[in-house]
């Protein structure tokens, strides 16, 4: 068996051609164009790369969105007070704030200290609690974009077993909120294993679908799969490689070659969720700004 190849970067074309659309029908409508704040405390590199991708796919897409780009230096107090600002900015429906942050800030208290329906990134306690029982709500971006790929695909889950490698706040936890709920591109029956196991083969062989995020390159082979599983990888893990032009490159959680040979379907990576992330992150400000302009 040789799987199929699931293209994140078609399927997130065909998000961010939505999203655009989305937003050129309430700016005709309403006359608003969704706003995007992105706060970026530090110097860390990967993170100036992730908020340079992100002003980008905005400015393409035809939104508003500022940069604030702090010092590491900066207190926890300065950063609670630009929050608030931008909470009370109409022009911005939506708030990211990069994560990590410096040690001497509390991260938790940030995440709480942004409006919830500014959240665009999901994180809130008032998102994450609607999203566990079910109601509408701005959805993390990483788990969304995996059952967007999952449904456009053709990999419905319902009454499918999914089995979810990694139990972060981030990636395994929502995504099994979001699949296990009796609603449409959903209602799956969902397993979380994780490293308090031990050994993860005896969950990921009974599943038909498995969502690997445990941030461990090709921890998951294709011994470990059962035939014809399908594999969403949301791994993005950094390593040696000689041959390549910076002495390094991606690689996912799962062992790519070893379980092309299983599975009927895998993402790759790069390619794979990882377009998907910053597709549906311009999906949550066209809902943002709806809901909070009496559009939806």
């Amino acid at each position: 068996m040789s799987a199929g190849i699931i293209d994140g970067k078609r399927i997130a074309g065909d998000v961010r051609e939505e999203a655009r659309r989305e937003a050129e029908g309430l700016k005709t409508r309403r006359g608003v164009v969704p706003g995007l704040a992105f706060v970026l405390v530090g110097e860390d590199p990967a993170s100036q790369v992730y908020v340079r991708s992100k002003g980008k796919a905005c400015e393409e897409l035809g939104f508003y969105s500022v940069t604030e780009r702090l010092p590491a230096s900066t207190t926890e107090g300065d950063l609670l007070a630009l929050l608030a600002r931008f909470n009370a900015d109409q022009r911005i429906h939506g708030i990211l704030v990069q994560l990590p942050l410096p040690k001497h800030i509390d991260e938790q208290r940030v995440i709480e200290a942004i409006d919830h329906r500014k959240d665009v990134d999901g994180f809130h306690p008032m998102n994450v609690g609607k999203l566990v029982i079910g109601l509408e709500c701005l959805r993390p971006c990483t788990p969304a974009g995996v059952q967007e790929l999952l449904i456009r695909s053709g990999h419905d889950p319902a009454g499918k077993h999914v089995v979810v490698a990694g139990r972060s706040n981030i990636v395994g936890k929502p995504v099994l909120n979001i699949l296990l709920q009796k609603q449409k591109g959903a209602n799956a029956v969902v397993t979380i294993a994780h490293t308090g196991a031990g050994d993860l083969t005896p969950y990921l062989r009974q599943a038909d679908i498995v969502i690997a995020a445990i941030g461990k390159a090709g921890a998951i082979t294709g011994a470990m799969l059962k035939p014809g599983a399908v594999v969403i990888d949301v791994g993005i893990n950094r390593i040696p490689d000689p041959s390549a032009k910076n002495g390094s490159r991606l690689v996912g959680d799962v062992d790519f070659a070893s379980a092309s040979e299983v599975a009927s379907a895998i993402t790759p990576v790069p390619g794979g969720v990882g377009p998907m992330t910053i597709a549906m992150l311009m999906k949550n400000p066209v809902l943002a700004a709806r809901r909070q302009c009496g559009d939806a």
